[in-house]
């Protein structure tokens, strides 16, 4: 058996990141950015009004009547030259006429005719927004592997991209194995059960920005996981769900070694999730993951996020998202296995405890979970109060 850092070290080795795609900003939503975002020009790129109001030179308040010299708009600036004691009405967004250093809001003036009078006092560029003041012309407003919330598509097509370069979508196949299962929806026979594992992995797939592909279920046949297999074909990730353990129904390690596969390790020192496996198929990297759901997702938050990062080009600090938090009870000490216990913390920041059940088939109890307690191999019993490390669900 190896660590969970060692499988997760062999697995980035065999991956590397995908080829890059072009979509409109409309469309960029949770992608990841193939390339640097640079403005190629300053915002605002002149000086603006930050007010509906008047633009003045500050030097002249305080000096007496004002007359009225047209106005600027947002979009339409106003290029007249304009003279000591004249003011320019101005829109907010609106470019500031060269020579005026300040906006008297429109509330602070009495307007008769042509002329304006404001009790207002000189403040040097009150009310305006500097050139450049949000960025500067070359300046980098996006790293390449960022992944585009609402704000970060805005800045990118505010800085000129219409079509924004992103990584594409990994296609992830997900196979589960087994007689046992049926899919959602069916009626199961006698003992058969539905398949959870393929639904829940590929809201995570998606959630992490991959295009998760079923490849429904093989059943308990060497024949039909070798098909199976097969149509895995054209996937970046194959990931498979049972079947690797050593009992006489399970045929996928052996299917995948006759086929040419290469195990590149088997068994993980963790707990859920010992029975997870990796190696290649071809050119194929394939994440085999427990038959139980509770292990299954586990592991899949364990490797198959921190793959889909790797895959996108994402830094891999995103993949796991360690916290600390203080726990509310005591725990145990740890056996020799990394071991990730479920937990519900009390809201972003405060204390967590361990769910009374734990047994790796208890689904429920991993839907009330918000987070992942780990603990070391090996760890020693922790009191109230100790501090733990977490990973948000």
């Amino acid at each position: 058996m190896i660590s969970v850092e060692e499988a997760r070290a062999q697995i980035a080795a065999a991956l590397s990141s995908l080829s890059t795609e072009t979509v409109t900003a409309a469309r960029a939503f949770g992608r990841t950015l193939s390339q640097d975002v640079v403005a190629n020009r300053s915002q605002p790129p002149s000086a603006v009004s930050a007010m509906d109001g008047y633009a003045v030179r500050s030097a002249d308040l305080g000096k007496g009547t004002f007359s009225l010299r047209g106005e600027s708009r947002a979009g339409a600036g106003l290029d007249t030259p304009i003279g000591e004691m004249q003011a320019v009405r101005v829109s907010t967004g609106a470019r500031i006429p060269e020579g005026l250093d300040q906006v008297v809001i429109q509330e602070n003036v009495e307007i008769s005719g042509n002329t304006l009078t404001t009790d207002d006092l000189a403040n040097p560029g009150r009310h305006i927004r500097p050139a450049g003041s949000d960025y500067e012309d070359g300046q980098l407003l996006l790293e390449a592997g960022t992944i585009l919330s609402p704000a970060k598509v805005s800045l990118a097509a505010a800085a000129g991209f219409g079509n924004i370069p992103v990584m594409r979508r990994p296609r992830v196949a997900v196979l589960a194995t087994g007689d046992e299962l049926v899919h959602a929806g069916e009626t199961p026979k006698g003992d058969q059960i539905f398949n959870s594992g393929t639904p829940g992995l590929s809201a995570l797939i998606f959630s992490i920005g991959g295009q998760p592909l079923s490849l429904g279920i093989a059943r308990d046949d060497p024949e039909d996981v070798r098909e199976a297999l097969a149509s895995a074909e054209g996937a970046d990730l194959l990931i498979t769900i049972g079947g690797a353990s050593v009992g006489d129904h399970d045929h996928l390690r052996s299917v995948f070694t006759e086929e040419g596969g290469t195990l590149i390790f088997e068994k993980v020192r963790v707990k859920p999730g010992k029975p997870a496996w990796f190696g290649k198929l071809g050119d194929l990297p394939v994440l085999g993951l427990p038959g139980n759901p509770v292990s299954a997702m586990v592991t899949a938050r364990l490797f198959l996020v921190p793959a889909l990062r790797t895959l996108l080009g994402q830094p891999t600090a995103l993949a796991l998202g360690f916290e600390t938090a203080v726990l509310s009870e005591a725990l145990e000490t740890n056996g020799d296995r990394e071991t990730y216990l479920r937990g519900v913390r009390d809201g972003a920041t405060g204390p967590v405890r361990a769910m009374a059940k734990q047994d790796s088939s208890h689904l429920a109890a991993l839907s009330e979970a918000n987070v992942l307690i780990r603990r070391l191999p090996d760890a020693p019993s922790c009191k109230a109060g100790d501090t733990v490390e977490v990973m948000p669900l």
